[in-house]
């Protein structure tokens, strides 16, 4: 079975975050996107929102909230 990549670009929440190209599992797009990031996950979410970018259209997921991580 093939899992199908489509690619994201992050709206909101540290710059840093969204310079990286990215891609996700298109079952993502249905759920909270949690990514590492220095002593926490920055959580996006996609809300149907597509980009239009060389053509393709990219997936905007938009920061929602931080949380830390467990000591």
């Amino acid at each position: 079975m093939s899992v199908t990549q489509v690619k994201i670009v992050l709206s909101g929440g540290p710059a840093e975050l969204a310079l990286a190209n990215r891609s996700v599992d298109a079952s993502a797009l249905e759920n909270t996107l949690k990514i590492r990031h220095g002593a926490g996950y920055e959580h996006f979410v996609h809300g149907g929102e597509f980009q239009a970018v060389d053509g393709c259209d990219i997936a905007v997921f938009r920061w929602s909230h931080r949380t830390k991580i467990a000591e």
